[in-house]
């Protein structure tokens, strides 16, 4: 068996979660869902960057000490994975002990030539956690946050030498043994290159850091500074500070290593994270998937403006898989998309009340009255299902074509419906109206394997429906 790793990035709980949050969960899980369901074995893992100065500074200023503002935020992200289905394996935060040991062991396996302490002024933008170039600014502001003010900020910190790695991490982006995707993305981390690769600051000062963080191994005037800290993440989860069997099943020895993330991360993902990796001679992620951006009526989603989107409200209204239908399948995989309720109720009432769920009701309930016993299904059956055009598309992880293929094949059922109207033919020929029938239930049960990794809950429902030959409860009610 194959083992495969897949991680989210992690967030920043310095706010509350958002529906960007919420897609990237349901993206990672859908590719997760699906490795499974091709016999793979999964490691699959999201969790919390709690240790960044802006979390600090969001639990001054909410008058909560950081322990306990820094937990509470974290139990919000899990409890929105747990509303969404999401079949992680583990949730790590960067707060607990295995962080903290995993994190001082990269730090001490670095290659020393790489790292190096100097005096250094610079324009640090506290969102991003990262000092910026004037390059990187936009009218004065960072493009991922503009109209927060940027901080001059004068101290002595440790640096790592990614300048070092320029050529081999062309080599490895150019050669796809890093894939970065899609195209776009790939082309974004090599102009980083080609722009001339800077040295990163790599820790902070503890007391511009508030003595929060993971202290720098040997020098207590230092913490380690957010990118070396956080990405090491995806490591620690899996025991490396102790070298784990975990570790060496699913790092050392995994099929592939899969980060999703989101696109303002692309550098520290594609750059940073493969540099440190390569000089502290630890194997190197697979392929970096990134997504792009929700927005909200044509509008980057804003606290100033007032769009923010509450996941935990939609899943409450409208159900867990009418969102993960929303992400999967009217969200753009790879570019920004936009979301406002009245697409969402426009397309759940078409393509989920009128489409998916309409056509199961209509096929179950003929097989239900027509049929003596369950139709008997073969793996051969569901192996065919996922062939072709669908199982091309996730491998290329094109989540929206991969669900298009599954839509695609309720449109056909709904035409074989129409054109051999079985519910018509059991009047005159029940011989040929079963034949009927038992061929939507087996093409349903395809459709229904198909839509495992998208709508886990849904696919279910009509996996235990054709199990039982019954007509199942409405799968989703018309708003």
């Amino acid at each position: 068996m194959k083992q495969h790793f897949i991680s989210t990035s992690i967030p920043y709980v310095n706010a509350f979660p958002h529906l960007g949050h919420a897609l990237e969960f349901v993206q990672a899980d859908v590719l997760a869902r699906h490795r499974r369901l091709r016999g793979g074995d999964v490691f699959f893992l999201t969790g919390t960057d709690e240790n960044a100065l802006k979390n600090v500074q969001a639990a001054r200023e909410a008058g909560v000490a950081v322990p306990t503002f820094v937990a509470e935020r974290a139990e919000a992200f899990k409890r929105l994975a747990a509303k969404l289905s999401i079949a992680n394996d583990e949730f790590i935060r960067t707060t607990e002990k295995r962080h903290f040991d995993g994190a001082q062991k990269l730090w001490q396996s670095l290659d020393p030539k790489d790292v190096y302490k100097k005096a250094y002024s610079g324009i640090y933008c506290v969102g991003c956690e990262e000092f910026k170039l004037e390059r990187d600014l936009i009218s004065g502001f960072c493009p991922e946050h503009p109209g927060k003010k940027l901080e001059l900020v004068e101290e002595e910190n440790y640096f790592f030498r990614l300048s070092r790695y320029a050529d081999t991490l062309r080599e490895l982006i150019t050669s796809g043994k890093l894939a970065v995707i899609p195209e776009s993305r790939k082309n974004e981390a090599l102009a980083f290159i080609d722009q001339g690769l800077e040295d990163f600051s790599i820790s902070r000062s503890k007391e511009r850091a508030h003595g929060w963080g993971v202290p720098v191994p040997g020098d207590e005037s230092q913490i380690m500074f957010v990118w070396v800290d956080a990405l090491s993440n995806y490591l620690n989860a899996l025991g490396y500070a102790s070298d784990d069997a975990r570790f060496t099943k699913y790092w050392k020895e995994a099929e592939d290593i899969t980060h999703v993330i989101g696109k303002g991360i692309n550098r520290f993902h594609t750059l940073y994270w493969p540099a440190l990796l390569l000089s502290a001679n630890i194997r190197l992620p697979d392929t970096v998937f990134v997504h792009g951006y929700i927005t909200v009526g044509g509008q980057k989603m804003s606290k100033t403006i007032g769009n923010v989107i509450d996941p935990f409200a939609l899943i409450e209204k409208y159900g867990t898989d009418a969102l993960r239908y929303f992400f999967a399948r009217d969200l753009p995989t790879f570019e920004d998309g936009d979301f406002t309720e009245e697409k969402f109720i426009a397309s759940y009432n078409a393509n989920l009340a009128n489409g998916l769920g309409n056509l199961v009701a209509r096929v179950m309930k003929l097989a239900e009255t027509h049929l003596e016993a369950p139709v008997v299904l073969g793996k051969e059956l569901l192996d065919e299902a996922e062939r072709g055009e669908y199982e091309t598309h996730m491998k290329q992880f094109q989540i929206q074509k991969a669900a298009d293929v599954i839509w695609g094949r309720l449109r056909e059922l709904d035409e074989y419906v129409t054109r051999e109207r079985p519910f018509e033919k059991v009047a005159t020929d029940i011989d040929g109206a079963k034949k009927d029938i038992t061929h939507l239930v087996q093409a349903l049960a395809g459709i229904a394997h198909m839509l495992t990794p998208f709508l886990p809950e849904t696919a279910e429902k009509i996996k235990t429906a054709i199990k039982e030959n019954k007509k199942p409860e409405t799968l989703f009610q018309r708003i």
